[in-house]
């Protein structure tokens, strides 16, 4: 496992445009988090796979098909956790309230969508979403 948390505090911030060929530099930001706090590499894996997803999200579906915006997420380890959380100012959308993939059913019985958020769900042991200040706040947690 990792002492991650323990006695540091570490914090970085991206703030990336509504591009998804920018997910490389997310990739570089969260690998290098991980890295400063000690993580893993499995936990450095679940996490840029989870980041990825969502901020993939924000990009493809918060601000309208040509405009331009941005995504910041902000990283921070401490206490045994890491949180990261993802801000933008596009349109209010709380991904939390998607209910659960019932992944039991066939691919044709599933409504479409709500596979990202699942996967985010699945990695992270705490999600969770508010509108505050015209910005779209998503909170992931992953305790270490």
């Amino acid at each position: 496992m990792t002492d991650a948390g323990t006695n540091k505090h570490i914090r970085h911030v991206l703030t990336l445009p509504n591009d998804i060929e920018t997910i490389p530099q997310l990739n570089e930001f969260v690998d290098s988090f991980a890295e400063e706090a000690g993580l893993d590499m499995s936990v450095s894996m679940s996490l840029n796979l989870a980041l990825e997803e969502a901020v993939v999200n924000v990009m493809s579906y918060a601000y309208p098909a040509g405009t331009k915006g941005d995504v910041s997420i902000e990283a921070v380890a401490a206490e045994g956790e890491t949180v990261f959380t993802i801000r933008d100012s596009g349109t209010p959308f709380d991904p939390t309230s998607k209910e659960a993939v019932d992944t039991n059913l066939g691919v044709e019985e599933r409504p479409i969508g709500g596979l990202g958020i699942h996967l985010v769900r699945q990695i992270m042991d705490h999600v969770s979403y508010s509108y505050t200040e015209g910005q779209n706040v998503l909170t992931l947690t992953k305790k270490l």
